[in-house]
């Protein structure tokens, strides 16, 4: 057994311990966990498979802000006192959730010393990727954000190599939208990165480590 299966197991029996947990709900791709607006009263565990957040702009406008991976936990802003939503989760692939009602949550992080652990290392964690992110938007060439992305999604860090293909395959508009820039530099850079052996792009992306070269070059102009 694998170290992250390991951790999976780890993870399921310390949520099996909350009171009214409900475990092993299954979502199907595109379908939504909730809404943008909806009345916020639970934490959610992404157990298996992965999940896309939206925002909806006032203008109507969509955008992908974060592909979730397994061993995520997403909605705990119902535990500052939000009461609606702030975005939209749906199933990236099909998806194996856990549903921690708030109160549940408090109590466990309260009560229970391992779950509190595994909450706040997540929550930890995801705040040196938020950072990591300001600083890639701010100070990287979209070549360089695009190439991070792409290692993330592939899950570059694991303890299993080779690296994962990407799936579902995600299409250039929205990778486009989650480094900030155009459909059409995005093309540009993964027509690049193909040709030099970085990723194979056939009917799914595929990432080679050698991609990291492209992190560890130095400083170029941006491109867009």
């Amino acid at each position: 057994m694998s170290l992250s299966e390991k951790n999976a197991h780890a993870a399921a029996a310390i949520l099996a311990r909350i009171e009214g947990v409900r475990s092993d709900a299954k979502y199907q791709k595109d379908q939504i966990v909730f809404s943008q607006g909806d009345p916020a009263d639970s934490v959610f565990y992404l157990q298996s498979g992965k999940a896309k957040v939206t925002v909806l702009s006032t203008e109507g406008k969509e955008a992908v802000v974060a592909i979730l991976p397994p061993g995520s936990f997403f909605g705990e802003a119902c535990l500052t006192g939000r009461a609606h939503r702030m975005t939209t989760v749906s199933g990236l692939t099909e998806c194996v959730l856990v549903r921690i009602p708030k109160t549940g949550t408090i109590r466990a992080l309260r009560d229970d010393p391992a779950f509190s652990e595994l909450f706040i290392s997540y929550l930890m964690e995801r705040n040196i990727r938020a950072q990591e992110d300001l600083a890639d938007q701010l100070l990287h060439s979209t070549e360089k954000r695009l190439a991070r992305l792409l290692l993330r999604l592939a899950n570059y860090g694991a303890d299993d190599p080779p690296l994962d293909p990407i799936v579902p395959r995600i299409n250039q508009e929205t990778l486009a939208e989650m480094i900030g820039t155009s459909r059409t530099n995005v093309n540009f850079f993964m027509n690049k990165f193909r040709q030099l052996g970085f990723i194979e792009y056939n009917g799914e992306i595929k990432v080679n480590r050698s991609l990291l070269t492209m992190l560890l070059k130095q400083p170029v102009a941006l491109h867009d």
